[in-house]
């Protein structure tokens, strides 16, 4: 189910960074939409700090983004490769798309099992099998250095560091069509990044911490607001498909959770603090890490939970994240932290107030009604 409101006008795709925006200006320089209940007001995002009170804990991911488009072949066609998740078996979820001829690439129809990509430094793809039943965009492929035969899983096992070495030499970070030009992996990493001792990271960046700077935490945390660090290594969100999340590789560790049961159990409803997730990949970790009784375990492999408004949340009183198209399967998710009026209302305000919107874009923050404060700072900056 899609919200009922405008879809959003392509002008106010976020199309460069906001430090690109003008002379002067850093990543914190973007606008900050909060939403209690239906009740809605207009922030810089630099007053997140005034929003926030002691004892609130924002859980963050640390997962680095990857540079993981890589240009290929199949046949004579050019391809570009987007590298989404390895598996186990040591095989990757990979999306096969076209260049369009813009400096983006656009969906590619067809595929099939056996089909060989070639990359550079001799490096081979082979696509084995549709990652989900019925769905032909990602695939399970195996992937083999120069000289090894794509097919065998031996040659796939024995070279584990192939992909992150293809990335670091030959990779970009993935980017959409709504954004002006390339730009350095750097401009991905958010300011919680830590690289993984294999290399692995996500596919498509943990936009919402985006805007935090050194300084704002530093900030935040004088002001006595806490921070609970997991990981979840996000996949290819394609433009074009908005399907729901699949599984996804998570951790969270022993600390944070024994951090978040302390926030949630210290002091009674109004007095405790409040567990406020950055973007919806730390939803979804610590999530996937409580149980049915409402407490946060260390927990770490694959999730494949999708959180709904039928299903509800357990542990998060709130969510910071970034402005979703209409029909984007993340809306349903912050739907169950504040409800469905809620955020329609926010998203009317949004496209009114003309927010921007996508990974470079504005930020949301979502509470619910029980768990919202009167707020400190001056508010409605438009």
């Amino acid at each position: 189910m899609t919200l009922a409101v405008q879809r959003v006008p392509r002008e106010l795709s976020a199309r460069v960074p906001a430090e690109q925006r003008g002379p002067g200006r850093e990543r914190d320089d973007v606008r900050l939409l909060v939403s209690r209940g239906t009740e809605v007001t207009h922030h810089a995002f630099r007053e997140l700090p005034c929003l926030l009170r002691a004892g609130d804990l924002l859980v963050v991911n640390t997962s680095p983004t990857l540079a993981a488009a890589v240009d290929g072949r199949v046949g004579h066609a050019r391809v570009v490769v987007h590298f989404s998740t390895r598996g186990d078996d040591g095989r990757w979820a990979v999306e096969l798309r076209e260049p369009d001829g813009k400096g983006t690439t656009r969906a590619r129809a067809g595929g099939a099992a056996g089909t060989e990509v070639r990359l550079a430094g001799g490096v081979r793809l082979a696509l084995e099998e549709p990652l989900s039943p019925g769905s032909g965009r990602l695939w399970w492929a195996r992937v083999s250095p120069a000289g090894a035969v794509p097919s065998s899983a031996g040659a796939v096992l024995s070279s584990a560091g192939v992909v992150p070495g293809l990335l670091r030499e030959h990779g970009r970070p993935i980017r959409y069509s709504y954004t002006e030009r390339d730009q350095p992996l750097s401009v991905y990493q958010t300011v919680f990044a830590l690289p993984s001792a294999d290399g692995t990271g996500s596919a498509e960046m943990p936009s919402a911490a985006r805007p935090f700077t050194a300084r704002l935490v530093a900030e935040l945390v004088s002001r006595g607001v806490q921070f609970a660090p997991i990981t979840l290594h996000t996949g290819v969100a394609s433009a074009e498909a908005h399907e729901p999340p699949y599984p996804e590789r998570f951790a969270v560790p022993e600390a944070s959770a024994r951090l978040i049961n302390a926030v949630r159990g210290g002091g009674g409803r109004q007095a405790r603090g409040r567990v406020i997730a950055v973007g919806t990949t730390a939803v979804r970790a610590v999530e996937s890490a409580t149980g049915a009784d409402g407490l946060v375990r260390a927990r770490a492999g694959w999730t494949d939970l999708v959180v709904t408004p039928a299903r509800g949340v357990r542990v998060v009183d709130g969510l910071l994240t970034g402005l979703h198209e209409p029909e984007a399967s993340h809306l349903l998710m912050l739907e169950a932290v504040a409800g469905r009026a809620a955020i329609s209302r926010g998203y009317e305000e949004a496209l009114g107030g003309r927010y921007l919107w996508h990974e470079f874009g504005d930020v949301h923050l979502v509470l619910t009604e029980e768990s919202a404060d009167a707020e400190h700072c001056s508010g409605n900056h438009l």
